[in-house]
């Protein structure tokens, strides 16, 4: 058999990294920097008011209090985003709005709390004035240009997931685009002529097709792209139609089903000589293939649900993650197990498990049989227990791994 270690690496090498490409900020929540972004620009560009309130000169108003304030001429008014603001005459002050620039000559604004103005009220030029209630020191209220971000500064790095945050500082800095790690587009497939789509009446020995739902939901999880999700029968000519329709889209397919030693293994059958087939020493998940289908990477997965998406998790979902700049793993923990267990000879065992953290101190139990139908108890736990090959008995109280399937 070979062991999980080496068909990991098996895969690693087949699923590789897009070419960077460019898209809209939109469109790039998730995606990890291609190349650093450098600012053309300083953030803000101008100086400006970080209050609504007047624009003065601080030496003005030095001794203005609410027992003796000081009442100055209102010359002109600031909404953000004017554009032709005039400079400031001493002994007099400008209404100025949040953002909006700051005229040539103030040193200072006073918020509009510290005056009796109503910004309510129209401003009539020529007529207006305002009593200044506080004083105000130099650059009090004030926004510099370049204090948040210097042009020429490098303000995201590569290799960086791009956040709300980074997006909103993209935009701020007027990019229309920006250079990311594109998401891998994946063909998943799913065989079986026992399968029939959800909502279709059963007829006798069918089930409801379930592999090719969790694992474009999985490739999704995984922050990839799904171009299809296809199920086709146990029929040679049929899945290789299926192959050729959106293969040629595809970066990576995986399929599910058709690997095992029975009679009507499809996927073994129509790409012998293509795909490697070989047993990996675990459980779930012992059967298993991969290759490469007119150039396009394939990795086979075995058919019952548990043992795919316990399989996608160790050999699929890091590697793609990896070809988009994520942190490919999922968060590793020790934790005390809380229950004897067995382990089959010779096989690592992934074994479903509920995981509690408290007070600092991780404890685990596992969850269900550890049969690789038993979906229902994949779908209610929270992480993988990871028995070592030639572990047979774990006893109550041990160290265990731990897969965290919570964290990303």
């Amino acid at each position: 058999m070979r062991s999980v270690e080496e068909h990991q690496q098996v895969i690693a090498d087949l699923v590789q990294a897009r070419p960077a490409v460019t898209v809209a900020p939109g469109d790039a929540l998730g995606l990890v920097l291609a190349t650093d972004i450098v600012a053309a620009a300083s953030l803000p560009g101008f100086d400006n008011s970080a209050m609504d309130g007047f624009a003065v000169l601080a030496t003005d108003i030095a001794r203005a209090s609410a027992e003796h304030p000081v009442t100055l001429p209102v010359a002109d008014d600031i909404p953000a985003g004017r554009t032709d603001t005039r400079a400031l005459e001493p002994g007099t002050a400008q209404r100025i709005m949040t953002g909006a620039p700051l005229p040539p000559g103030a040193t200072t604004v006073v918020p509009v709390e510290s005056t009796d103005a109503d910004f309510a009220a129209p401003f009539v030029p020529g007529a207006a004035r305002v009593q200044i209630r506080a004083a105000s020191t130099e650059g009090q209220h004030i926004r510099r240009a370049g204090e948040d971000v210097a042009a020429g500064t490098t303000v995201l790095r590569a290799g960086q997931r791009l956040t709300p945050a980074a997006l909103g500082l993209v935009a701020a800095l007027g990019l229309a685009e920006v250079s990311v790690l594109p998401p891998p587009r994946v063909l998943v497939m799913s065989t079986g002529s026992e399968l029939v789509a959800p909502g279709t009446p059963l007829r006798p020995g069918q089930i409801y097709e379930s592999n090719a739902v969790m694992l474009a939901a999985a490739v999704r999880d995984a922050g990839a792209d799904v171009i299809a999700s296809a199920t086709v029968g146990d029929d040679i000519g049929a899945f290789r139609a299926a192959l050729q329709a959106h293969a040629g889209q595809a970066d990576l397919i995986i399929s599910t089903g058709g690997v095992s030693a029975g009679a009507y293994e499809v996927v073994k059958d129509a790409l012998g000589g293509q795909v490697e087939f070989v047993k990996v020493s675990m459980q779930p998940g012992m059967p298993q293939g991969c290759g490469r289908v007119d150039g396009v990477p394939i990795v086979t997965l075995p058919g019952n649900p548990v043992s795919a998406l316990v399989s996608f998790e160790v050999f699929l979902r890091p590697p793609l993650r990896a070809a988009m700049g994520l942190r490919p793993d999922r968060p590793r923990v020790t934790a005390t197990l809380a229950e004897d267990l067995s382990s089959p000879p010779g096989k690592r065992q992934f074994r479903r498990g509920v995981l509690t953290v408290s007070a600092g101190q991780a404890t685990v139990t596992s969850y269900g049989p550890p049969a690789s139908h038993h979906l229902r108890w994949l779908a209610s736990a929270n992480c993988l227990l990871d028995i070592p090959v030639g572990v047979g008995t774990v006893a109550a109280g041990s160290q265990v791994d731990v897969w965290d399937l919570t964290g990303c």
